[in-house]
Parts: structure tokens; C-alpha cells; sequence
């Protein structure tokens, strides 16, 4: 097939239902992937830029809360991740190479499909410029305090838990969230607007860091989205391949070439519009973290791990993995409704298009 490349569903599907043996890496309709390969899905995705709501997040619950949940959150997911990476290699065992969740999603749990380091310089540069502001009398007055209303401080625990889960969306490395976080939070306080970019400039558009230091942080962070943008495009990707590409047609011919231009420019137009017109990037980091981060990160792992292994009711691990799910699962659902709520709370004084 020379434009649309086989799932790996069709690459263990076979009409005497019996499963292939396990596809190497290198064989045709498979990439051949290598450790700079690997290194670079994870250094942009794992530096993307929801990182900069860490400290717009902190707002909402304060140093201790904060800490403790950026841990809990490194501790849970470094312990997903190594029971999804069990199952991927058990299935692959079995000659079912899951390329995507939603794979594994209808192999294992038997659903429909689920639709959903120069890099990183941004975030020193956004750490640094907290810093450069915390340390002069440029920024805001520095209160860590949590907002007084009960109905608003609790709300606003379950959107910030959302918000760190997409920093633990794709990897883990600790010490990068935590340093946007703490530097963004101890340098604005509970004024930590939901990119903290935005508090590098005063309420009246006045750049508190050098004009050059703006821009460069800018320009790296646009870099990055370019980066990122290309690996979480590629699901959309695979759906605009195969509505429209010839699978006759080679993989560069004009049949192929000029269509796959034409629909995946427009899907960053109109994604990109789109989060031009909705101003809220703390927000709308909470509602993609809790409808989509925390069932994938938190919930989905340990749910395969007990459906594939099928570890004994009486043993420790069945029961850490159950309560792993239920408490994300109840978390995701608490989350969704903070998020949107807080859109239409901030949806009153925010207009299209707002440069906020």
C-alpha cells in the first residue's frame, strides 16, 4: 500500500483467525525506529507547551498540595507506563504489535476505536524569566494564598489536577515540571495566569524582561509547537490519509501528495484558528486533561494490565490497579465538570479572539 499505512489491527487480522508472528521492526509497513527517533517523540511531547499552566494550576492549591500532586502524579504514571509497556510486549508475544491506544483498546477491551532538546529551551527561558521577575520589584506583589470562596477553591483543586495531568501525558521527567512550576508559582503567586507567559508582560502590555528575551522565549515556543503539533496530528493524520489517499497510487505521487497537503494544512488552519478564538489555555489544558489525560495516563494501564494478565483477586496488585481506576476515573469525571464550568465562568468577561 503505498499511501495509507496498515493499523495494527489489520496487521494481525487474518481470515483463518489465526495471528501472524510478530512483526520486526524494519518490515514493510513499519517503520524502523531508533533511539533518536524515540528521543524525539518524547522530548516534544514531553516539554509541550501545557507545562506552562503548572503555576496557573499551583494557584489552586498552594506549595504543599502542588508538590504532593506533581509527585503523586510522577509516582502513578512512571508505574502505568511500565505495566502498559508488560502489556504492549505480551501482545506483541502474540503477534498484535498495538501501534495506538485505541488498538489496544479494541483488542483488549474489545470497544471501538478511541478517537483521540533544543525543544525545551522555552520552558528555561520561561523558568528563567520568573526567576529574572520574582527576584526584582517588577512583578506583582507575591500572595501564595488560596482564594477565600469555598465553591471557587474547591472547583479550582479538581482544574488544577487536571492541568498536571497532561504534563505526565507522554513521559516523565520530574524535575522539568517541577522547576515551571515552582518558579512560575513562587514569582506570581496566586496571579498566574493559565500560560505563564502571559505574566511575563504588566496588565498594561509592558514586557518585565528584556524585549529580546520576549521574543527569543516566543520564537522557541512556536518552534516547539511546530515540533509537537507533528506528532499529535498524526492520529488526524491517519484519518485524512485514508479518506482520502489511493492505496494504488505511490506514496509521493501527485494522487497522494497534493491531497495530503491540501487536508492537513487545513486541519492546522482551522485547529489553529480555533485555539485563537478561545482564549483560555489554562482551561482548555484542563478539559483536554481530564476528559482525555487521565482515562489514558491513569485510568486505561492498569485496566489492560488486569484484563491481560489477570492477576489473582486475592494479591496486592489486582487491588492497587483497581483503585488506581476507580479514583482517576472519579477524578476525570469531577474534573470535566470544573473545567467546563470554569470555561463558562471565564466565557462572561472573555471575547473571541482576545489577546489575554
Amino acid at each position: 500500500m503505498g499511501g495509507v499505512r496498515p493499523s495494527s489491527t489489520e496487521l494481525h487480522d487474518r481470515k483463518d483467525g489465526k495471528a501472524p508472528p510478530p512483526t520486526a521492526a524494519g518490515d514493510k509497513g513499519l517503520d524502523a525506529g531508533s533511539w533518536i527517533h524515540s528521543g524525539y517523540h518524547l522530548t516534544t511531547s514531553i516539554v509541550a507547551p501545557p507545562l506552562l499552566s503548572l503555576p496557573f494550576a499551583f494557584a489552586s492549591l498552594g506549595w504543599t498540595a502542588g508538590v504532593v500532586c506533581l509527585v503523586i502524579g510522577a509516582v502513578v504514571t512512571f508505574y502505568s507506563y511500565n505495566l502498559l509497556s508488560l502489556v504492549l510486549e505480551h501482545h506483541a508475544q502474540l503477534g498484535h504489535r498495538h501501534l495506538r491506544f485505541r488498538d489496544m483498546a479494541n483488542d483488549i477491551l474489545a470497544l471501538p476505536a478511541l478517537q483521540g532538546h533544543t525543544l525545551s529551551v522555552y520552558l528555561a527561558c520561561a523558568t528563567a524569566g520568573s526567576i529574572y521577575i520574582g527576584s526584582t520589584s517588577k512583578g506583582p506583589r507575591k500572595d501564595h494564598s488560596l482564594d477565600s470562596n469555598n465553591e471557587t477553591r474547591i472547583f479550582g483543586i479538581f482544574n488544577a489536577l487536571a492541568i498536571i495531568a497532561t504534563t505526565f501525558g507522554n513521559g516523565i521527567i520530574p524535575e522539568i515540571q517541577v522547576c515551571v512550576a515552582i518558579s512560575g508559582y513562587w514569582a506570581f503567586g496566586n496571579q498566574a495566569d493559565g500560560s505563564i507567559l502571559s505574566n511575563l508582560l504588566d496588565d498594561y502590555g509592558k514586557s518585565l524582561v528584556p524585549k529580546w528575551f520576549v521574543l527569543m522565549t516566543n520564537a522557541f515556543t512556536i518552534l516547539q509547537l511546530s515540533a509537537v503539533a507533528v506528532v499529535y496530528l498524526q492520529p488526524t493524520n491517519e484519518v485524512l490519509e485514508r479518506t482520502f489517499a489511493d492505496p494504488r497510487s505511490g506514496e509521493f505521487s501527485a494522487r497522494n501528495v497534493i491531497p495530503r497537503v491540501i487536508s492537513r494544512s487545513l486541519s492546522v488552519v482551522i485547529a489553529t484558528t480555533i485555539a485563537a478564538m478561545l482564549p483560555f489555555f489554562g482551561d482548555i489544558n484542563a478539559m483536554i486533561g481530564a476528559f482525555g489525560f487521565m482515562p489514558l495516563d491513569f485510568v486505561l494501564p492498569v485496566i489492560f494490565f488486569n484484563l491481560t494478565f489477570k492477576p489473582s483477586k486475592r494479591g496486592l496488585i489486582f487491588w492497587l490497579n483497581t483503585t488506581i481506576a476507580v479514583v482517576f476515573s472519579v477524578l476525570a469525571v469531577i474534573a470535566a465538570v470544573a473545567a467546563v464550568r470554569q470555561i463558562s465562568l471565564d466565557a462572561k468577561t472573555y471575547r473571541l479572539f482576545a489577546n489575554v
